[in-house]
């Protein structure tokens, strides 16, 4: 396929070049333990890859948010656990004789470098800080597209004064959502779920004249129903939005988008796990009950729908799904999703953490096209903004 950016494949011969990689390494931690390493095993395809050929490998990452150097804040103590999921030693360089630590470095090396955002000029992609980095390397690859909506100078600012390519996440996660939003197989689905419309505005705007079926669930769905004249008694509701969704709804119309609301529902009179529930029509919602899942009547629906697509782009649950039993209809259509993604008539990308943690419940992630683990800078692509690290990628 032809890109608009260049890869790792146009990079050419990379022995004994330095390489300033742009990674993502800002993990969790608890207890000075690293608690999830998904996005370490993110960045092993294209730093070995580098490595293998004989670079000298110089990942760039921030960590938390430093108000200037500070020891909890140091990328020094992940360097260990990092090793250990490349298989590969991995060297630290602090921002203290850097240029003589990198001078000491042979072809085939990693190391992580220091905390970019130990700068204060990082964040502002202030010249005098993209001129520092850029002296140490090369090269420049981005491979993360999670700090890609920052126009930082380790995630922009670099693109322009070294030759840039995009690492194998970066790319992988590019092609993805170009399938999904940019160039799709029509008709195109998109589920956007959360507990507020007015968190996922943009994204519905920009999605009504791009696909051709919306699911709207979760707490937003009922500022929907509510627009509709549905009494959605105690369940979470943004009645001050009810004139924006009628303006969705219209434009929704224009585009020839249909829009899916639940018409039957899960309530409860307490939000809490496995409380009494009733499953009902939406106009039999009591003044004391909260809507706080989908029901099995609308989620078979959904599956039918889901069935005559092409194209899927998931952000966000249908219900309540950290809290038993309200995850069933986002496990039921993730698991629906998957299926038809398995047997070839369904391209799947879905992205946001708690997508992703709904899809893993599930257990449908795995079979899902893509699953991006970017928060913001994905919820920014669906809302059709351009990414300031991703532009700076593209040729001409």
């Amino acid at each position: 396929m032809t890109r608009a950016f260049k890869t790792l494949d146009d990079i050419g011969d990379v022995r004994g070049k330095r390489v300033l990689v742009r990674e993502d390494l800002n993990v969790p931690m608890q207890d000075g333990v690293v608690s999830d390493d998904t996005r370490f095993r993110a960045t092993v395809p294209t730093v070995t890859e580098l490595a293998d050929n004989g670079a000298i490998v110089l990942i760039l990452a921030h960590f938390g948010r430093p108000k200037g150097p500070s020891a909890e804040l140091s990328l020094s103590q992940i360097v260990e656990p990092y090793a250990g999921v490349l298989g590969r030693p991995v060297h630290y360089v602090d921002w203290e004789g850097d240029v003589a630590a990198v001078a000491a470095l042979a072809p085939g090396d990693i190391a992580v470098l220091e905390n970019t955002r130990f700068f204060g000029g990082e964040e502002k992609n202030d010249p005098a800080t993209v001129a520092r980095f850029a002296a140490l390397g090369d090269l420049y690859v981005n491979d993360a597209f999670s700090a890609a909506h920052r126009a930082h100078a380790s995630t922009e600012g670099l693109a322009h004064v070294l030759p840039a390519f995009a690492g194998r996440a970066m790319q992988a996660e590019l092609d993805a959502l170009d399938k999904a939003l940019g160039n799709p197989e029509h008709p195109v689905a998109a589920v956007v779920g959360g507990a507020k419309v007015s968190t996922k505005l943009d994204v519905l705007q920009h999605l009504v004249s791009r696909v051709d079926h919306l699911i709207i669930g979760g707490g937003m769905a009922n500022t929907f129903l509510a627009a509709r004249g549905v009494d959605v008694g105690k369940s979470l509701c943004e009645h001050d939005l009810t004139s924006t969704a009628e303006e969705i709804f219209a434009a929704a119309e224009r585009a020839n988008c249909t829009i899916h609301l639940p018409y039957d529902v899960v309530v409860a009179t307490e939000f809490r796990a496995n409380p009494p529930v009733r499953t009902v029509n939406v106009h039999e919602v009591a003044a004391d009950e909260m809507i706080l899942d989908i029901g099995p009547a609308a989620t078979e629906a959904l599956a039918d729908v889901l069935k005559t697509c092409r194209t899927l782009v998931w952000n966000g649950p249908l219900g309540a799904f950290e809290t038993p039993p309200f995850d069933t209809a986002t496990v039921a259509l993730a698991r629906t999703a998957a299926a038809l993604t398995k047997s070839g008539s369904l391209v799947s990308v879905a992205g946001g953490g708690d997508t992703v943690a709904a899809l893993n419940q599930a257990g449908a992630a795995e079979d899902f096209t893509f699953v991006s683990t970017a928060g913001g800078a994905f919820l920014e692509w669906m809302e059709g903004k351009d990414l300031p690290g991703v532009a700076a990628l593209r040729q001409g």
